[in-house]
């Protein structure tokens, strides 16, 4: 084990909402191959950052287990970027006897398919219809995308495909394409798009967000392609 972790930084309060059903500490990984214009965690994007040596990692796990978290969110940047995933996923189960759920972007199936017989939820993003990820993420390989969908949709023990709504960028013909992407999902989720100052590119800053009418109206546009659509942020 190296004397530093991959973690880069965590949220010093347990979330009730980033983990289904867990009261969860939320840790970071830096690094991510997408370019995306409207990444909310634009600092953690590009190269790795150092990480947090592992007896502070475990010192703050210890203080999260006092506190009642029972369970732990590996997000970005992108987790599968790093090296010692599997490794930190098994620190946090065997350790600290934490759930895990894995956020992830989808670029790195081979990586994903290690983690997921250890993590207990996954999130993957589905950034839009996988023939735009060249303009969109500038992330050509849209192959990786759907191996990443149908590993997670057959194999992941529990999981969500989640897309942020930009209404300007997600037409129904893009949608459409999500449709048949992630059809037979166990759930898909349909999330709000929030424009805030920090956002790498100015165009999405100056958006509005996305209306709770226009989510309602891709739910049912999105229904049938997962037993579950859900909506965020209405």
């Amino acid at each position: 084990m190296s004397q530093a972790s991959s973690i880069y930084a965590y949220l010093e309060k347990p979330s009730m909402v980033d983990y289904p059903k867990h009261f969860a500490a939320v840790f970071f990984i830096s690094g991510c191959g997408f370019t995306c214009g409207f990444c909310h965690n634009a600092a953690l994007m590009g190269k790795k950052q150092a990480g947090l040596p592992w007896g502070k990692l475990e010192a703050a796990c210890s203080k999260f287990k006092k506190d009642w978290v029972n369970g732990v969110v590996l997000t970005g940047g992108e987790p599968t970027t790093t090296d010692d995933l599997v490794e930190l996923i098994r620190f946090f189960k065997e350790r600290f006897g934490f759930a895990v759920k894995l956020d992830t972007n989808g670029s790195n199936p081979e990586r994903l398919a290690e983690c997921l017989p250890l993590v207990d939820y996954v999130a993957m993003d589905i950034k839009c219809a996988l023939s735009a990820y060249p303009e969109f993420v500038k992330f050509p390989d849209t192959g990786k995308i759907q191996r990443s969908i149908d590993l997670i949709r057959t194999e992941a023990k529990d999981y969500e495909f989640r897309t942020t709504v930009i209404e300007t960028v997600h037409t129904n013909e893009q949608m459409n394409e999500i449709h048949d992407a992630v059809k037979g999902s166990k759930r898909y989720v349909l999330q709000a798009f929030i424009p805030r100052d920090e956002l790498p590119e100015e165009q999405y800053r100056n958006l509005p967000r996305t209306t709770s009418a226009r989510l309602h109206e891709l739910k049912h546009l999105m229904t049938g392609c997962a037993d579950e659509v859900l909506l965020r942020g209405t």
